[in-house]
This record gives structure tokens, sequence and C-alpha cells, in this order.
């Protein structure tokens, strides 16, 4: 199997729990942090839903600076409703899966891929640890912090590697809900 393929079927079972996290982002709570060195919710969860958008710069762009010195910084695009958050989702989901299916496992393997923060270089890898490192598990962590955000705003929390407290799952695999 092809490093593209075996990362394409990685990155729909991450959509999976991460749209199901998506949809249960309670509405009108954007500015809304756990503590005063937290993200706001609306931050996180933009950050969430578009970070498979990600794939495309990996792949197709050398390196980028987060911080770059006398640039713009990155301003993520607001969202108000969860119809629109997922539409984010649905977009950079496409965007990420379309860069991974154009790409080569020759470039992903052979080329490098640099992150910097005000000039300073962050990391320089090849392309597929990017991939895995910057992107997918990237995504896994803030997906976690996002259902904790979810937890304290009395949301429920999806079952994505295991049962939550919300959800099991049956003996033939298939969701269920938990009674209250």
């Amino acid at each position: 199997m092809k490093l593209t393929e075996l990362l394409l079927e990685e990155l729909d079972r991450e959509a999976q729990g991460t749209r199901e996290a998506l949809e249960r982002v309670p509405e009108g709570k954007n500015d809304w942090k756990p503590h005063e060195k937290s993200m706001p919710l609306g931050q996180l969860t933009t950050m969430v839903a578009t970070m498979p958008a990600w794939l495309d710069m990996v792949i197709n762009q050398d390196e980028i600076d987060i911080n770059p010195p006398g640039g713009p910084k990155f301003k993520p695009q607001p969202w108000n409703t969860r119809a629109e958050l997922l539409a984010q989702f649905e977009a950079s989901l496409k965007k990420g899966r379309e860069a991974l299916q154009a790409t080569t496992d020759d470039h992903l393997l052979n080329t490098n891929w640099r992150l910097l923060a005000a000039g300073k270089v962050m990391s320089d890898e090849r392309r597929y640890v990017g991939i895995r490192d910057g992107v997918l598990n990237h995504l896994a962590h803030h997906r976690g912090q996002l259902t904790v955000y979810l937890r304290l705003n009395e949301a429920s929390v999806p079952a994505i590697y295991g049962p939550s407290a919300d959800e099991g799952k049956s003996a033939s695999g298939e969701k269920e809900e938990k009674a209250a």
C-alpha cells in the first residue's frame, strides 16, 4: 500500500471523530475559555475545523512562518453557527484530501518541509513527518482539548477512540447513547 493511501485512510478515520466533536460545540460561546491562559473556544474550534487543510500547505509549500517578522499574523475565519463551523471543516477536509491525492510518496518521503516562527526554524523534517506530527497528531491533540471544553460546557462528548461517559459502543461497534 502506498504512503498516500495510508495517510488518506488515517485522515478519514480522524475526520469522523472530529466531525462528531464539532457537531456538539455550543453556539454563542466563542469567547469562553476554561482559564485565562487558555485559548478561547471559538479559536480552538476553528483550529480543529481547519487543520485538515494544513495538509495542502505541508505538501505544496516548502515552509511557513507562523509569525513572520513584519508580516501579518494568521487570522482564522470566524464562525457564528455550527453550520458555518461544519462547512469550514468539510471544505478543509476536501482541500486536505485533494492535496494528498495529488502528491506522490516520493515527494512525501524525500523532500523536507520547514516550520518557522519569527524567522526561527522550529522544525525541518520530511513532509510525511510534518503531516503525521504537524497535522494529524496535532489535530488529535487539539480535538482532545476541545472535548474537555465540551464537557466543561455541559455538551456531550463523542466516543472517538473508545467509549466516553456520554456514549458507549455496542458489541457490533455501533454507537449507543448512554442513559443520563
